[in-house]
């Protein structure tokens, strides 16, 4: 019974070193297995070329008749008549009410007649100082009445100016009694019906005149924002249009406007209120498409920019701050995280002033794929954007060729 069990154990611990043997045998074999690489990001992107742009700013304004005119009466009477149209176009000088003219007329006649009476007195003075002057130097007359007759004579005189001077003022006020358009303009509703009492130069205007062409539109801007804009200019960044600045609208649909503007002034003052500047731009209106009070959005040429850079949006986020962000590919094939200062937008692009330079490869495509310090390359089938800066135009997306 010995040996049986002794061959039997042996048997055994053969079977589990051999079993041993095997187990570690297999997994030294599986640890020298090599395991796969992860396969690097392909990515679409915009290679940065400076170029030259027209950079503009867009600012809210409301449109402002070019002259303004409150039809006030000059006379006191009954209005008679209306002539005009409400809302029609007037003329210059064009008559726009009558006044009752009875008594205006009946003062004329008067100073007529004061006036002929003044030159009648003046044709029987004139002719007697001739006489007492021939008389006077042979003692025909005292001297005394030689002065007299000279009195007389200058008081016919005034006499005849003074009645002249009444009959102008009388005809001035008949002429008032026409009411006329001091401007050309388009005139609104009348604030009287014909029947109605008006006073000389009463409170209440009788209507408003505008000129609707040109008109002006006041933009307003913050005192920060012209003062950056003036520091730029004078420290070389960006360069001045040449002439005057021009000006384009849209409107509140948010069409544009056909006409551009030139902008003709800044106020002279801030207000204390909001800290803004006051803008004005003048605009042609042949059709009367833009009417005073009208809410529009002005595009202003600020100036050029000989090196501007300009990303299409979608190369552009926010991070946790708030702060412009991009991530660009590296010569090495490696993605970095660029912060950045953007401006305004140029379509579907943001304009960049620092952050970026010519040559950088901003990732447009596959964001999603790639994080800071991780390696992507260059998609065959993507998109690389190239500026060709010709004219400050930003040209479309073009397929890689790498």
């Amino acid at each position: 019974m010995k040996p049986f069990y002794f061959k039997s154990s042996v048997k055994s611990a053969g079977t589990i070193v051999l079993l041993c043997a095997t187990a570690i045998t297999a997994g030294c074999s599986k640890s020298k297995v090599p395991t796969p690489q992860a396969k690097v990001a392909e990515v679409g992107v915009f290679t940065v070329v400076p170029e030259v742009l027209n950079l503009s700013t867009e600012l809210p304004g409301r449109t402002a008749a070019y002259q303004v005119a409150e039809v006030r009466p000059q006379v006191g009477g009954l209005i008679e008549k209306r002539l005009f149209i409400e809302g029609g176009d007037v003329k210059p000088g064009s008559s726009l009410y009558q006044i009752d003219a009875a008594s205006y007329q009946a003062a004329v006649n008067s100073a007529n007649a004061v006036l002929a009476r003044a030159r009648a007195n003046l044709l029987a003075t004139g002719p007697k100082l001739a006489r007492y002057k021939e008389l006077v130097a042979i003692d025909g007359v005292s001297r005394q009445e030689y002065d007299d007759a000279v009195a007389a004579n200058e008081q016919a005189k005034a006499d005849v100016e003074l009645a002249t001077a009444a009959l102008d003022l009388a005809n001035i006020n008949l002429r008032y009694t026409k009411v006329s358009a001091p401007i050309g303009g388009r005139i609104g509703r009348s604030s009287v019906t014909p029947g109605a009492l008006v006073t000389a130069n009463q409170a209440g205007a009788l209507a408003t005149v505008q000129q609707l062409d040109p008109i002006y539109v006041d933009l307003t801007q913050t005192s920060a924002e012209l003062l950056r804009l003036k520091h730029t200019l004078e420290c070389g960044e960006l360069k001045q249009a040449g002439g005057q600045a021009r000006v384009h609208l849209l409107l509140g649909d948010g069409s544009k406007y056909a006409e551009s503007g030139k902008l003709q002034f800044s106020d002279v003052s801030v207000d204390t209120g909001t800290g803004n500047v006051t803008l004005r731009a003048l605009f042609p209106n042949p059709k009367h498409e833009l009417l005073p009070g009208m809410f529009v959005r002005a595009v202003l040429d600020t100036g050029i920019d000989e090196k501007g850079i300009a990303v299409p949006q979608q190369g552009v986020s926010r991070n946790a701050k708030g702060e412009a962000t991009a991530l660009v590919l590296n010569r090495d094939g490696k993605v970095e995280q660029r912060v950045l200062i953007t401006g305004d937008t140029r379509g579907d692009k943001w304009l960049v002033k620092s952050g970026l330079a010519a040559g950088d490869r901003v990732i447009v495509e596959g964001l999603q794929k790639v994080r800071p310090g991780a390696h992507a390359s260059v998609a065959k089938t993507g998109v690389e954007a190239v500026a060709n800066g010709a004219g400050g135009a930003i040209p479309r997306n073009e397929k890689n060729t790498h």
